[in-house]
């Protein structure tokens, strides 16, 4: 296993944490961008943290983002005790919003050798609409420029 699979797999892997603490049957895109996010000291990580993003603000965001969709309908998490926390005893399986992540990602780079951890990221961002997109977008945050700068990231060669 070469190390970008290494990568792929603790991402992917971390996604299902991410989403079991969430009481998620699946891994969806948010659930890879924490897990992306957590990875210390990688480029990803790194361009991540750069634009205010550590795992805690993600967090946040996404927190943001599911408060603004239920209100969005009319419903509020306080009068119904809803969470997004939960535990679920299967395995959370790969989700549509992770699958077309990796595509993208997988598509972002010519060869499969090509292959950075920055590409991970970069699918998951460049997914336009979704819980990330939305989050992002409620958190403020410059979308044009995180992508610009991951494709930095990408291009600046393996870490």
């Amino acid at each position: 296993m070469n190390a970008f699979d290494r990568y792929l797999h603790t991402v992917i892997t971390e996604g299902a944490v991410e989403a079991r603490r969430q009481g998620s049957a699946t891994v969806e895109a948010q659930h890879l961008l924490l897990a992306v996010a957590a990875q210390e000291g990688t480029a990803p990580q790194r361009v991540l943290a750069s634009a205010g993003l550590d795992h805690p603000a993600i967090v946040a965001a996404l927190d943001r983002e599911f408060h603004h969709s239920l209100a969005a309908v009319g419903v509020s998490r306080g009068s119904f005790g809803l969470s997004r926390t939960g535990g679920t005893s299967k395995p959370p399986a790969l989700g549509a919003t992770a699958r077309l992540s990796l595509e993208r990602a997988f598509g972002a780079a010519s060869r499969k050798k090509d292959l950075r951890p920055a590409h991970v990221l970069l699918g998951i961002l460049r997914g336009e609409v979704g819980t990330v997109a939305r989050a992002l977008a409620l958190a403020g945050v410059d979308r044009t420029d995180l992508l610009a700068r991951v494709q930095g990231a990408v291009t600046d060669g393996p870490e």
